[in-house]
C-alpha cells in the first residue's frame, strides 16, 4: 500500500449543536498503510478532530456513494484514547467497505463514559468525511455494544443527518436500567465475600465503584473475586464455600459464569467514572424495594444485603445522557445473539417497548441468531442487514426478519460462515433479566 505522507486540511464551516456556524478541522494524512485484513482497493486515512477524538477513514475503491460511520464498543478506561479505538473496529467489521461502503469511526475524545459526548464525537467524524470526500448519497450509523447506546442517542439528536441506523449486541435499554443490573452484582457480591472493600479499609458506598483517588487495578478486584468464588480455577478445585459464593452471586443476579469478571470490573472502574467524573459524586442506582431471588437463603440475603437510595438529579442526568427516548424518524435495524453473555438479549425487548410508546416502532426492525457471543457475530449477518437496510431507504421495502433470513443465504456464500437467524424469536421483557426498582 501507498505511504504518502501527503496532509490534506480538512476545516469546514457546519451547524453546531445550538444552531450556530462552528469550525470542524482536522488533518487527514491521505493514502496511510490500511490496517491488515481490509480488503485491496482501500484507501485509509487518519486524524483528530477539534475535540481531541482520533478518526479513522477507509474508503473502498468500488465506493457504492454511501457511508457507514460506527459508535464502538466499550467504553474503554478512562483516560486519554488511542487512533487504535478507532482503527480495530473497521478490521472486525470489514464486511462493510468488502460491500463497497466507506466506513469513518472516532475512538471517542476520552476513555470513561459519556453517552452524548461520545454521539457528537461519531458525528464528528461524518462531518470530516464528508469535508473531505463530500456528502454521500446515504449515511448510515452503526453501533456496536455500548456504541448501541452512542447510536440510538445520536439518530435522535443527531438524526437529520442520517438515513438508516443499524445497531448490533447494542445496549438499548437505557443506562439507567442496564447499569442498575451491576448495581445489583456489587451488593450481592459482597454480601457474600466482603472483600471489596475488605472490612478493615476504608468503607465507601458500593454503587459509586471505587473512591475516585483509589489505587486498585484490575488485576487486583479478579484476585478478590477469585479469592471468594474461585472463579479463575476449574470447578472442581473450587472449595465448597467458593461453590457456594459463586452460585448464589450468578444465581441472583442472572449472570452468565463467563462474563462475571468483566461485569465485575464494569462495576468497580465504570461505575468510578460515571458516579465521580459524571455525576459529581451522587447515585443514579436504587435497590431499595428490591427482592433478590435465587440464592440458597433469599430471606438472609435481602435482610442484609446492602441497600441505597438514588439521588433523583443523577438519575436524570443519566437518563438524558443514555436513556433512549424513542424518537426515531429514520429506518432501524437491530441484531441480537439470544445467547448473548454479556448484554442479554431482552435489552431489545426494552428497546422495542420504548420504540413503541414513542410511535416510531414502525420504523424499526429487530432480528435475532441463534449466537452465543457478543462482540463479533456471523460476517454475512452484517452484510445482509446491510443490504436489507439500503433497500429500505432507497425503495421503501422495509424488511421482516423472515425477508432478512431469506436473503442471507448469497452473503453465507461470499463470506463463507453460516446465516443464523431465527426469524420467529422475541425476546422476553427485560424485566426478566433485571429486577424492578422504584426511581
Amino acid at each position: 500500500m501507498n505511504k504518502s505522507a501527503t496532509v490534506t486540511n480538512v476545516s469546514k464551516l457546519v451547524l453546531g449543536m445550538a444552531g450556530a456556524l462552528v469550525i470542524v478541522s482536522a488533518q487527514a494524512q491521505t493514502e496511510m498503510t490500511c490496517p491488515s485484513g481490509l480488503p485491496a482497493g482501500v484507501t485509509c486515512y487518519n486524524g483528530k478532530d477539534e475535540n481531541g477524538a482520533f478518526y479513522f477513514i477507509a474508503k473502498p475503491a468500488n465506493w457504492n456513494n454511501m457511508l457507514v460511520v460506527h459508535a464502538h464498543g466499550g467504553p474503554s478506561d478512562f483516560g486519554p484514547e488511542k487512533l487504535d479505538s478507532a482503527i480495530r473496529p473497521a478490521v472486525n467489521f470489514q464486511v462493510v467497505v468488502r460491500e463497497g461502503y466507506a466506513w469513518a469511526s472516532t475512538s471517542y475524545r476520552r476513555g470513561g463514559y459519556g453517552v452524548r459526548m461520545g454521539a457528537e464525537d461519531v458525528d464528528n467524524a461524518r462531518k470530516v468525511f464528508i469535508a473531505a470526500f463530500g456528502k454521500p448519497h446515504r449515511t448510515i450509523v452503526h453501533g456496536q455494544s455500548y456504541g448501541g447506546s452512542v447510536a440510538a442517542r445520536l439518530v435522535e439528536i443527531h438524526g437529520a443527518n442520517y438515513d438508516g441506523a443499524m445497531f448490533t449486541s447494542g445496549v438499548v435499554s437505557g443506562a439507567t436500567r442496564f447499569y442498575s443490573t451491576r448495581a445489583d452484582m456489587r451488593a450481592v457480591y459482597q454480601y457474600y465475600c466482603n472483600n471489596h472493600p475488605r472490612p478493615e479499609e476504608p468503607q465507601y458506598p458500593l454503587w459509586s465503584g471505587l473512591p475516585l483517588d483509589s489505587k486498585m487495578t484490575a488485576k487486583d478486584v479478579e484476585e478478590r473475586l477469585n479469592e471468594c468464588t474461585g472463579i479463575r480455577l476449574a470447578a472442581a478445585q473450587r472449595s465448597d464455600q467458593q461453590k457456594q459464593n459463586l452460585a448464589n452471586i450468578l444465581n441472583v443476579t442472572r449472570t452468565p459464569e463467563r462474563t462475571f469478571i468483566i461485569n465485575m470490573d464494569r462495576a468497580t472502574f465504570l461505575f468510578q467514572d460515571m458516579v465521580h467524573r459524571r455525576l459529581g459524586g451522587r447515585n443514579p442506582f436504587p435497590n431499595e424495594g428490591v427482592r433478590y431471588t435465587g440464592s440458597n437463603d433469599d430471606a438472609g440475603l435481602n435482610r442484609s444485603v446492602a441497600r441505597f437510595k438514588a439521588d433523583p438529579k443523577a438519575v436524570a442526568e443519566l437518563a438524558d445522557d443514555a436513556d433512549p427516548t424513542g424518537k426515531v424518524l429514520i429506518p432501524t435495524v437491530t441484531m441480537h445473539a439470544i445467547d448473548d453473555p454479556l448484554v442479554p438479549v431482552e435489552v431489545d425487548a426494552m428497546y422495542r417497548e420504548i420504540r413503541d410508546q414513542a410511535g416510531s416502532g414502525d420504523k424499526l426492525v429487530q432480528t435475532f441468531t441463534d449466537e452465543h457471543v457478543h462482540p463479533k457475530l456471523s460476517t454475512p449477518q452484517y452484510a445482509v442487514l446491510l443490504a436489507a437496510l439500503r433497500e429500505w431507504m432507497d425503495a421503501g421495502h422495509k424488511p421482516t426478519p423472515q425477508s432478512i433470513s431469506d436473503s442471507c443465504g448469497k452473503f453465507a456464500d461470499v463470506y463463507r460462515e453460516p446465516c443464523r437467524f431465527l426469524p420467529e424469536y422475541q425476546p422476553k421483557s427485560f424485566w426478566s433479566r433485571a429486577y424492578r426498582r422504584a426511581q
